[in-house]
């Protein structure tokens, strides 16, 4: 007999992991052990993006996303493109597009080119602007920012390199990544829509269409084309804003006030909750930060410090 009044479907959204892999570890154990094991076994799971740089063990952390699809066969994975993982492919040589339209994005920010110290070893010729900034040797050793030392490049790229055992800069990363790694980054994808996500808040239960996106949508330019140009991965443009913004994504698009919409994104460097515009990056790739994941329709945030193992 079918059960009239099916629970909705759980969704996880799991912010930037920044090559921590015992982070990663730690809160998909503390998921599988919040969530019902039914419901865990059958969620969809939307990684919004940043797997590499800044922590140690990017190699591990994509192993161990590769992995999930045959270990847990009846969930559905989306694996989101951040900026860094955009940076990462494209110094591997495996986004979409051709040497002549990468080489034309370089002039719109060669005044650059110098402080940030772009790559200009072996295959940059061919090279999308932000694999050259990905792999350059920064100049400016402190990044005011985010208080921390620039570790290499202005993506701190360095222990990337080093996780795979090349150093940083090194064009030998290039061999030096698995098939498998080359293939789930090529496959990354810009946007991920649902259309019917069950969220809970204080007032009502509410089901609502979902647009998860590494940064998010602009204001003022038409979410329909945005999410049109999202879909189709278009690398002629040398920075996508979706994937790299800052103060132009973060608030929710007015015209999806209209049908009410979940915004998901992860790169802020902050865990922000405000209606329905999710921004779920409280780790920013900081050591000493959590890596944080949001379970709908409860809402409720797990880390990987929470202490919920069985």
């Amino acid at each position: 007999m079918t059960d009239p009044n099916p629970k909705p479907k759980t969704v996880i959204c799991i912010g930037d992991i920044h090559g921590y892999i015992t982070k990663l570890q730690n809160l998909w154990t503390n998921l599988e052990s919040y969530i019902d094991p039914l419901a865990f076994q059958s969620a969809l799971i939307i990684f919004l993006g940043d797997y590499c740089d800044r922590g140690p063990n990017t190699n591990q952390v994509l192993h161990f996303l590769i992995s999930l699809p045959s270990k847990y066969p009846n969930q559905t994975h989306v694996f989101l493109s951040g900026n860094h993982d955009f940076a990462f492919a494209a110094f591997l040589g495996v986004l979409p597009g051709d040497a002549a339209s990468f080489r034309e994005g370089w002039k719109e920010h060669e005044e650059h080119e110098e402080r940030e110290g772009w790559f200009k070893g072996d295959g940059y010729e061919s090279m999308h602007l932000q694999g050259r900034r990905w792999a350059g040797r920064i100049k400016t050793k402190f990044n005011a920012v985010r208080g921390t030392e620039y570790k290499g490049s202005i993506y701190d790229a360095g222990p990337t390199f080093e996780s795979y055992g090349v150093p940083h800069g090194s064009a030998d990363l290039v061999k030096a990544v698995p098939d498998d790694h080359k293939k789930f980054l090529a496959d990354l994808v810009w946007v991920h829509l649902e259309d019917d996500v069950c969220v809970e808040t204080k007032e009502e239960i509410r089901y609502c269409k979902l647009i998860a996106v590494h940064a998010g949508l602009e204001e003022g330019k038409s979410v329909e084309e945005q999410l049109k140009s999202l879909k189709q991965r278009d690398t002629r443009v040398p920075k996508v804003v979706a994937l790299s913004g800052r103060k132009n994504v973060w608030d929710m698009p007015k015209e999806l006030a209209e049908n009410p919409t979940l915004v998901v994104s992860g790169h802020h460097g902050k865990l922000h909750i405000d209606g329905l515009r999710l921004i779920i990056d409280e780790g920013g790739g900081l050591e000493n930060n959590p890596v944080a994941a949001i379970v709908l329709p409860s809402m409720k945030i797990i880390r990987d410090t929470d202490n919920l193992a069985k």
